[in-house]
């Protein structure tokens, strides 16, 4: 799922209708979370962000210090060099 601009107001709502039409076609699938083109998440929008990566343990993709903030915020660990290639994470847990 590629994320772009501001995940607040209105558009949280649109992520979680969208994220729920894909959620049965996700569980046979590894999904990612593109999350390079987000500019601002509010409350709402981080809660939805971590009950989808909490449901798929997606892999999340961040390419700046404000995006890999949200990636750290979305799965709530500290970004390690482990977990940093290339200025993008590639985050999946096992």
């Amino acid at each position: 799922m590629k994320l772009e601009g501001k995940l607040a107001g209105v558009y949280v709502e649109e992520f979680r209708r969208a994220w729920l039409a894909l959620a049965p076609a996700v569980s046979q699938r590894q999904l990612s979370l593109d999350l390079r083109g987000l500019t601002f998440i509010d409350e709402r929008g981080l809660q939805v962000l971590r009950e989808v990566w909490g449901a798929t343990r997606a892999a999340v993709l961040a390419d700046s210090p404000l995006t890999r903030h949200f990636a750290d915020l979305t799965m709530q660990r500290g970004i390690t060099k482990e977990n940093y290639h290339e200025g993008t994470i590639r985050i999946r847990d096992e």
